[in-house]
Protein backbone atom coordinates (compact mmCIF):
# COMPACT_ATOMS: atom_id res chain seq x y z
CA UNK A 1 0.00 0.00 0.00
CA UNK A 2 1.84 3.34 -0.81
CA UNK A 3 2.16 6.04 1.66
CA UNK A 4 -0.95 8.51 2.02
CA UNK A 5 1.98 11.55 2.32
CA UNK A 6 3.19 12.81 -1.47
CA UNK A 7 5.41 15.48 -1.49
CA UNK A 8 6.69 17.53 -4.58
CA UNK A 9 10.00 19.23 -4.81
CA UNK A 10 10.62 21.59 -8.11
CA UNK A 11 13.57 22.90 -9.20
CA UNK A 12 13.16 27.13 -7.85
CA UNK A 13 14.60 28.11 -4.75
CA UNK A 14 11.07 29.31 -3.63
CA UNK A 15 9.05 25.83 -4.73
CA UNK A 16 10.28 24.38 -0.82
CA UNK A 17 7.50 26.61 0.17
CA UNK A 18 4.85 24.86 -1.16
CA UNK A 19 5.82 21.45 0.31
CA UNK A 20 2.81 19.93 1.77
CA UNK A 21 3.07 19.73 5.75
CA UNK A 22 3.70 16.40 6.98
CA UNK A 23 1.24 15.20 9.61
CA UNK A 24 3.28 14.40 12.94
CA UNK A 25 0.27 11.60 13.95
CA UNK A 26 1.12 9.29 10.92
CA UNK A 27 3.22 6.58 11.14
CA UNK A 28 6.89 6.79 9.79
CA UNK A 29 7.56 4.36 7.27
CA UNK A 30 11.11 3.07 5.98
CA UNK A 31 10.91 2.54 2.47
CA UNK A 32 14.12 1.49 0.34
CA UNK A 33 14.86 4.19 -2.34
CA UNK A 34 13.82 3.18 -5.84
CA UNK A 35 17.01 3.89 -7.60
CA UNK A 36 20.64 4.79 -6.09
CA UNK A 37 23.29 6.50 -8.37
CA UNK A 38 26.31 7.57 -7.04
CA UNK A 39 27.55 11.60 -7.51
CA UNK A 40 30.68 11.67 -9.92
CA UNK A 41 32.59 15.57 -10.11
CA UNK A 42 32.20 17.03 -13.73
CA UNK A 43 35.94 16.94 -14.96
CA UNK A 44 38.04 20.07 -14.48
CA UNK A 45 39.25 21.54 -17.75
CA UNK A 46 42.77 22.49 -17.82
CA UNK A 47 42.39 25.88 -17.61
CA UNK A 48 41.06 25.11 -14.06
CA UNK A 49 43.61 22.95 -12.96
CA UNK A 50 46.39 24.95 -11.26
CA UNK A 51 49.48 25.60 -12.46
CA UNK A 52 51.35 26.98 -9.22
CA UNK A 53 54.24 24.37 -7.99
CA UNK A 54 53.21 23.22 -4.03
CA UNK A 55 54.39 25.51 -1.66
CA UNK A 56 57.71 23.83 0.45
CA UNK A 57 56.14 25.32 3.79
CA UNK A 58 57.92 22.37 6.02
CA UNK A 59 58.64 18.82 5.94
CA UNK A 60 56.57 15.68 5.12
CA UNK A 61 55.96 12.00 5.87
CA UNK A 62 55.38 9.09 3.08
CA UNK A 63 53.71 6.06 4.20
CA UNK A 64 54.05 3.17 1.92
CA UNK A 65 51.34 0.34 2.30
CA UNK A 66 53.58 -2.48 1.64
CA UNK A 67 57.34 -2.44 1.29
CA UNK A 68 58.30 -1.52 -2.05
CA UNK A 69 61.27 -3.01 -4.63
CA UNK A 70 64.62 -1.79 -4.62
CA UNK A 71 63.86 0.14 -7.20
CA UNK A 72 60.96 1.72 -6.55
CA UNK A 73 62.89 2.48 -3.31
CA UNK A 74 65.49 3.80 -4.76
CA UNK A 75 63.56 6.26 -7.22
CA UNK A 76 61.60 7.31 -4.07
CA UNK A 77 64.86 8.81 -2.32
CA UNK A 78 65.97 10.24 -5.61
CA UNK A 79 63.22 12.36 -5.80
CA UNK A 80 63.40 13.36 -2.28
CA UNK A 81 65.58 16.59 -1.47
CA UNK A 82 68.21 16.18 1.45
CA UNK A 83 65.25 13.47 2.44
CA UNK A 84 65.54 10.37 4.95
CA UNK A 85 64.98 6.75 4.24
CA UNK A 86 64.17 3.84 7.22
CA UNK A 87 63.40 0.73 7.10
CA UNK A 88 63.49 -2.61 9.43
CA UNK A 89 63.16 -2.29 12.81
CA UNK A 90 64.11 1.86 12.49
CA UNK A 91 61.39 2.09 10.75
CA UNK A 92 58.84 1.47 13.31
CA UNK A 93 60.48 4.15 15.66
CA UNK A 94 60.12 8.05 15.39
CA UNK A 95 61.84 10.28 12.56
CA UNK A 96 63.67 13.72 13.65
CA UNK A 97 65.58 14.45 17.09
CA UNK A 98 64.84 11.65 19.71
CA UNK A 99 66.76 13.40 22.70
CA UNK A 100 65.24 12.60 25.84
CA UNK A 101 63.08 9.22 24.82
CA UNK A 102 61.71 7.37 27.81
CA UNK A 103 61.78 3.37 28.88
CA UNK A 104 60.72 2.52 32.72
CA UNK A 105 60.77 -1.27 33.38
CA UNK A 106 60.06 -2.94 37.07
CA UNK A 107 60.95 -5.83 39.10
CA UNK A 108 60.09 -6.87 42.76
CA UNK A 109 62.68 -4.74 44.29
CA UNK A 110 64.23 -2.51 41.68
CA UNK A 111 63.13 0.42 38.82
CA UNK A 112 64.94 0.02 35.74
CA UNK A 113 65.05 3.37 33.20
CA UNK A 114 66.33 3.60 29.79
CA UNK A 115 66.62 7.48 28.24
CA UNK A 116 68.15 8.24 24.97
CA UNK A 117 70.90 11.32 24.97
CA UNK A 118 72.19 11.58 21.34
CA UNK A 119 75.03 13.99 20.45
CA UNK A 120 74.92 14.61 24.84
CA UNK A 121 78.44 15.52 25.79
CA UNK A 122 79.76 13.56 28.65
CA UNK A 123 82.42 16.10 30.45
CA UNK A 124 81.88 17.99 33.82
CA UNK A 125 78.35 19.56 32.48
CA UNK A 126 76.45 16.01 32.46
CA UNK A 127 74.35 15.26 35.30
CA UNK A 128 71.68 12.66 36.63
CA UNK A 129 70.19 13.71 39.78
CA UNK A 130 67.92 10.50 41.89
CA UNK A 131 65.28 11.75 44.51
CA UNK A 132 63.83 9.34 47.40
CA UNK A 133 60.33 10.51 45.60
CA UNK A 134 61.52 8.77 42.65
CA UNK A 135 62.04 11.78 40.27
CA UNK A 136 64.84 11.17 37.72
CA UNK A 137 66.70 14.98 36.96
CA UNK A 138 69.26 14.66 34.11
CA UNK A 139 71.17 17.91 33.07
CA UNK A 140 73.40 18.25 30.39
CA UNK A 141 74.64 19.90 26.93
CA UNK A 142 74.25 18.55 23.61
CA UNK A 143 76.43 18.89 20.83
CA UNK A 144 74.56 17.96 17.47
CA UNK A 145 72.21 20.08 15.39
CA UNK A 146 75.41 22.96 14.66
CA UNK A 147 74.57 25.45 11.43
CA UNK A 148 78.50 24.41 10.60
CA UNK A 149 80.98 21.31 11.85
CA UNK A 150 84.79 21.56 12.35
CA UNK A 151 86.16 17.90 11.55
CA UNK A 152 89.78 17.51 10.92
CA UNK A 153 90.40 21.05 9.33
CA UNK A 154 87.51 20.88 7.30
CA UNK A 155 84.61 23.61 7.73
CA UNK A 156 81.36 21.78 7.06
CA UNK A 157 77.90 23.71 6.14
CA UNK A 158 75.25 21.60 7.40
CA UNK A 159 72.94 21.16 4.45
CA UNK A 160 70.06 19.66 7.26
CA UNK A 161 69.68 19.97 11.20
CA UNK A 162 67.19 17.09 12.07
CA UNK A 163 69.12 16.53 14.99
CA UNK A 164 68.69 18.16 18.61
CA UNK A 165 70.13 21.60 18.09
CA UNK A 166 72.88 22.70 20.40
CA UNK A 167 72.94 24.12 23.85
CA UNK A 168 71.88 23.23 28.02
CA UNK A 169 68.85 20.76 28.58
CA UNK A 170 67.52 19.46 31.00
CA UNK A 171 64.81 16.18 31.15
CA UNK A 172 62.55 14.94 34.46
CA UNK A 173 60.55 11.83 34.97
CA UNK A 174 59.22 10.27 37.35
CA UNK A 175 59.41 6.76 38.69
CA UNK A 176 56.64 4.35 39.66
CA UNK A 177 57.35 4.83 43.28
CA UNK A 178 59.98 6.24 45.86
CA UNK A 179 63.29 4.61 45.90
CA UNK A 180 66.28 4.12 47.84
CA UNK A 181 68.37 6.52 45.76
CA UNK A 182 72.08 5.28 47.99
CA UNK A 183 71.73 2.02 46.13
CA UNK A 184 71.64 3.46 42.51
CA UNK A 185 73.82 2.42 39.54
CA UNK A 186 73.89 3.96 36.45
CA UNK A 187 76.14 4.16 32.87
CA UNK A 188 76.29 6.38 30.03
CA UNK A 189 77.10 4.10 27.05
CA UNK A 190 78.45 4.82 23.42
CA UNK A 191 75.34 4.23 21.89
CA UNK A 192 73.90 7.57 23.36
CA UNK A 193 71.66 5.62 25.54
CA UNK A 194 71.63 6.32 29.45
CA UNK A 195 70.06 3.45 31.94
CA UNK A 196 69.80 3.25 35.25
CA UNK A 197 68.99 0.96 37.89
CA UNK A 198 68.18 1.97 41.26
CA UNK A 199 66.59 -0.40 44.45
CA UNK A 200 62.92 0.22 45.41
CA UNK A 201 62.62 1.88 49.39
CA UNK A 202 61.95 -1.03 51.28
CA UNK A 203 58.32 -0.45 52.69
CA UNK A 204 57.89 -0.12 48.97
CA UNK A 205 59.69 -3.38 47.90
CA UNK A 206 57.68 -5.11 50.83
CA UNK A 207 54.35 -3.83 50.84
CA UNK A 208 54.32 -4.84 46.84
CA UNK A 209 55.70 -8.43 47.30
CA UNK A 210 52.86 -8.43 50.39
CA UNK A 211 50.12 -7.75 48.11
CA UNK A 212 51.25 -10.41 44.88
CA UNK A 213 51.45 -12.67 47.86
CA UNK A 214 47.44 -11.70 49.12
CA UNK A 215 46.74 -12.10 45.35
CA UNK A 216 47.59 -15.18 44.63
CA UNK A 217 45.83 -16.87 48.37
CA UNK A 218 42.29 -15.38 46.58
Amino acid sequence: MASPIRSHIHGGRGDYNNIAPLDPHLPVLAVAPLNCVPYFDPPMVSSEIGTEPMVNDGPAMVFLPSRPTEEEWNNIMAATNNGVGLTGSAAMGKVGPILGLVDIGECDDSYLFRVSLPGVARENEFSCDVEPNGKIVIKGVTSTGEKTVHKNSQIFKMCTQNLCPPGYFSISFQLPGPIDYQQFKGIFGPDGILEGIVKKKAATARNQMEHEVVMLKM
